[in-house]
């Protein structure tokens, strides 16, 4: 069943970020180009944002509890760095597909390779992103049910708290502690509540874990195209056992040169995305920001 479920994630034309871009796509960092798909992934990304700003009202009404105050502080400012991360990659959406198009294109392009030692090097780092990729996913999803549930099993579990509820003296223990425009404290209020807290604690999760895998796999595979191409120009001029021609020399330098300046222009992505817009709004694509490499 689990086998089944992870090939299921697999992509054939992404070998490498398989499981992220359709991780991705899932939760609506990618997209859809048209339709009412799209609106509907735009219409969760802004409920999410208004309950990271519900979570900010709060605070004013927990002002005179410290200990609530701290709580709900320490949830929110995590859910303030979720929504940063998320809003900066629809804001930059197109350079982030850039980038991912790169990562295929050239991992696709090394996996046709007949080295054997390039091949264990692609299989490593692509094992080795698996790895990290369903790990985190677990870690994500295993605290966001915990999140989730912690009220309810207080609610069982607890003796005490379950009387002090009843009589009036205990408030309901909420799933994240938000401000909404109703009475939580009764039992409708507090589980329409959860119902939105729940949401925004999945979601959350779902933005994180799909962000961040993407990103460390993207850098796992700079690390595995530097060593590659450290590889590759160390063989520029051929070897004692196996001569090449002068043709063959300029072509595997300027191979080399080429995918040296692209490696380099989209590990130093975020400052250039900052400057990839002419004064008059018109984008640049990401391409033109990359250095000419014509060897003469």
């Amino acid at each position: 069943m689990l086998k089944y479920i992870l090939s299921r994630l697999e992509d054939p034309e992404f070998p490498l970020l398989g499981p992220n871009i359709n991780a991705l796509k899932f939760w609506g960092l990618i997209l859809p180009e048209l339709g009412w798909k799209k609106w509907i992934y735009i219409g969760f990304h802004i409920s999410v944002v208004v309950f990271t700003a519900t979570e900010y009202a709060e605070i004013w009404f927990l002002k005179d509890d410290i200990n609530l105050l701290l709580t709900n502080l320490k949830i929110t400012l995590l859910a303030t760095v979720s929504v940063g991360k998320v809003t900066s990659f629809l804001i930059w959406q197109n350079h982030w597909k850039s980038i991912i198009n790169y990562v295929s294109e050239a991992d696709n392009m090394q996996r046709k390779t007949l080295d054997i030692d390039q091949k264990e090097l692609i299989n490593n780092y692509t094992k080795y992103s698996r790895k990290i990729t369903y790990y985190y996913w677990i870690l994500m999803y295993t605290t966001v049910a915990i999140v989730i549930s912690q009220p309810m099993y207080k609610y069982f579990f607890s003796e005490n708290y379950r009387h002090n509820v009843k009589i009036g003296t205990q408030a309901y223990t909420e799933v994240v502690s938000s401000w909404v425009p109703f009475n939580k404290r009764t039992i409708f209020g507090y589980l329409l509540a959860s119902l939105y807290q729940s949401f925004a604690a999945i979601y959350g999760g779902g933005w994180i874990t799909s962000f961040d895998t993407n990103a460390i796999v993207i850098m796992v595979f700079f690390k595995g195209e530097l060593e590659s191409l450290r590889k590759d120009c160390s063989n520029v001029f051929g070897t004692e056992d196996v001569a090449i021609t002068d043709e063959e020399i300029r072509l595997r330098m300027k191979i080399c040169h080429k995918r040296h300046v692209e490696l380099l222009n989209l590990v130093r992505w975020e400052a250039l995305a900052v400057a990839s817009y002419h004064p008059t709004g018109k984008e640049v694509p990401l391409s033109d920001l990359v250095f000419r490499c014509d060897v003469a």
